[in-house]
């Protein structure tokens, strides 16, 4: 076989879908969004033995039902011509539920394989599926695998090869038993799913219009199906006579005869179904509790951040002392060289000062992004959007709206992207609007330098409190957007609990080191040149070069513009001021910014924050005015990747305007309110 063979990987959300891929790809992989939308895609290429493959991972899904925006690119790009085979990942252990996507996948008409993933959980649970018969029933190939452990792999990319020419060589076996038809094709013998005689015919009927339509169509009996489902995309460009045909949406019939039919395979095939995962189930009582599972949640989280501060600072020190070594050394080597005093303030004062001091706060960004990494492996996170299912409803959002408030705590870019996985517009534009309030780790180290610095042995718990205002924040911007909106709609979450199981270190590594790769870039490229410009605005003015915080500066004058509308939340400082607005180019910026601002080396070393805090204190700048900028900054305008996609998402510079605004006047009333009141304790 000669040239690329496209496998599209597919399957319900927590199958091992995206473990597996990774498993054949490793680190080799290309993210990048679908044209003309913001949904993520990840590719990869693959050899087995002579032959290439063009691996596709497709956002995953329960149904090709097209609701939402990742069930309508997951069918249209399976329905393209460019992909030979769909590798369907199944979780093996819920063999039941994940059977329906498969069969709409075979119906398509395209050759399907069946990876029968986390067979070792299968094997845990005490379960055993027949792996010989399954494909009989079936009429596809179904093998066992194990991403996690990396069993299987070879045999299923063989078979993936195998079965790429599209032809069938496992006939369908499927003792439907004493079942009697009239109908006058036998399409047991054709079909995997066979319907009722009453829709049969009714196919049968639409077929042969279709053909006459358009005598080339590919798979007339899927198009036929979807036309008795009155599928909207099928529907409009179909103009066919139906009107006599589909006299009602036979959709509800087919979903149940689908599952009748997975009711024979489940009960040919699986044995043991009964055997229950005992751990996993007292683990869920208390989990998944509906007056436990909040405040365990915030247990976890509470842990999280403690571990990101212990270890975190421990690793640091490291850090730090070889920022501040390489700091000196290149500091003597430009002035052994003679080099000119602005291209060495430059250096020193502007690019190592402000990148650097970002860097030293990698050890803490690492410890976060590996505790949710772990937490997300391990099947937790899809708890959590089940326990908030009901405080979302009374919300006026969907359950699954809490999603991409959980991935806020990453990155707000994907979090804000995520919201694609809400059907209704207005739930999901309501959720765009207060996901970028949940503290995501490009915050962090604002969190880390001024808890460190006015909080002491309480920083940890300083910290942790920007990301529980965040979430209250949230929950009460979207408690009045409820207010306005009166709709009312009621929503469902259709999520499911995977298996309790061990996270994989190599999904693990990937995710962590991707996460790594994306904060070092940043400060590479966006941390490196904010840092610049923040320098050349603090040492030119409009009669030149001036001294490093002198307020002839352009960066001075910026600040002091608009230092008297912060004054009252208790952040009325000029370089305070500018550093925020530097903020806005990526949230890291502002600690960089107040480390070339206040003219001090290596903020983060402890040497550095004595310095910022003696400073700081002889402005009259106190803990309360360091919690007040750290609510500001959770809370006000994000990064302008974040601002971006907001615009991508809502394809409107009006609702993009409508968050910016929303963000910063919350942000402002919130420090306002922190400081007014605090004022009056201390």
């Amino acid at each position: 076989m000669s040239g690329v063979t496209h496998v599209a990987f597919i399957g319900n959300p927590n199958c091992g879908k995206t473990t597996l891929f990774n498993a054949y790809t490793g680190a080799k992989l290309k993210v990048a969004n679908w044209p003309g939308v913001t949904v993520e895609k990840k590719e990869g290429a693959f050899r087995y033995h002579n032959q290439q493959f063009k691996l596709v991972d497709l956002p995953g899904i329960y149904s090709l039902t097209s609701y939402t925006m990742e069930e309508k690119l997951s069918r249209q790009y399976i329905l393209e011509d460019e992909v030979d085979v769909i590798l369907d990942v199944i979780d093996a252990s819920c063999l039941e539920r994940n059977l329906y996507l498969a069969l709409q996948l075979i119906e398509l008409g395209k050759p399907v394989v069946l990876a029968l993933n986390m067979m070792d959980i299968v094997q845990e649970r005490g379960m055993e599926i027949d792996t010989h018969r399954l494909p009989e029933m079936l009429g596809v190939p179904a093998i066992p695998v194990s991403a996690r452990k990396k069993t299987g792999l070879d045999i299923l990319m063989h078979t993936v090869a195998h079965h790429a020419d599209g032809q069938r060589d496992i006939p369908l076996e499927h003792h439907h038993g004493d079942k009697q038809s009239s109908h006058k094709h036998n399409h047991h013998a054709e079909y995997v799913v066979v319907y009722s005689d009453e829709i049969e015919d009714k196919i049968d009927i639409l077929e042969e219009r279709l053909l006459a339509w358009k005598p080339d169509i590919v798979n007339p009996r899927w198009h036929a199906i979807k036309l008795l489902e009155q599928d909207e995309e099928i529907t409009k460009n179909h103009p066919i006579k139906t009107d006599d045909v589909v006299d009602r949406s036979y959709e509800t019939d087919i979903i149940n005869q689908k599952y009748d039919f997975i009711e024979e395979v489940i009960e040919e095939c699986l044995f043991h179904k009964n055997a229950k995962s005992e751990k996993t189930d007292r683990i869920d009582s208390v989990l998944t509790h509906p007056v436990l599972g909040v405040p365990v949640f915030l247990g976890i989280m509470a842990l999280v951040f403690f571990l990101t501060f212990t270890i975190g600072d421990f690793i640091k020190g490291g850090f730090e002392w070889g920022l501040e070594w390489f700091e000196n050394g290149v500091s003597s080597l430009l002035t052994s060289m003679g080099v000119n005093a602005v291209l060495k303030s430059l250096v020193v004062d502007g690019i190592i000062a402000g990148v650097g001091g970002i860097l030293t706060f990698l050890p803490n960004i690492f410890i976060l992004f590996l505790a949710l990494a772990l937490l997300e492996d391990s099947g937790y996170m899809a708890r959590v959007a089940y326990v908030m299912d009901g405080i979302m409803g009374k919300l006026g959002l969907s359950g699954r709206a809490f999603i991409p408030m959980l991935l806020g705590f990453g990155c707000t870019v994907p979090a804000v992207m995520a919201s694609r996985a809400l059907e209704d517009p207005k739930d999901r534009l309501k959720t765009i609007l207060i996901t970028p309030f949940m503290s995501c780790s490009a915050r962090l180290p604002i969190y880390v330098l001024f808890s460190s610095m006015f909080f002491g042995k309480h920083a940890m718990l300083a910290a942790y409190s920007m990301y529980v205002i965040g979430l209250l924040v949230a929950i009460l911007s979207a408690l009045v957007m409820k207010l306005f909106d009166k709709s009312g709609g009621k929503y469902n979450l259709l999520i499911e609990l995977p298996e309790f199981k061990r996270p994989s270190a190599h999904t693990i590594f990937i995710y962590v080191w991707e996460k790594i790769k994306d904060y070092l870039t940043k400060a590479g490229t966006t941390i490196f040149i904010a840092s610049i410009i923040v320098w050349a605005l603090l040492n030119f003015g409009f009669h030149g070069m001036v001294q490093m915080g002198d307020k002839s500066s352009f960066g001075a004058m910026i600040g002091q513009l608009v230092t008297p509308l912060l004054k009252p939340a208790g952040l009325g400082y000029w370089q305070v001021v500018v550093s925020l607005i530097a903020g806005i180019a990526a949230k890291e910026v502002v600690v960089s910014s107040m480390g070339i601002l206040y003219g001090i080396n290596n903020i983060n070393s402890a040497k550095g924050m004595a310095s910022m805090v003696a400073v700081l204190g002889a402005s009259g700048f106190t803990a309360l005015n360091a919690y007040a900028l750290m609510v500001f900054c959770l809370l006000y305008i994000p990064c302008a990747a974040t601002i971006g996609t907001i615009r991508k998402e809502t394809n409107s510079w009006k609702w993009t305007a409508v968050s910016i605004v929303f963000q910063l006047s919350v942000a402002y009333i919130m420090a306002v309110l922190v400081y007014q009141i605090g004022s009056l304790f201390v």
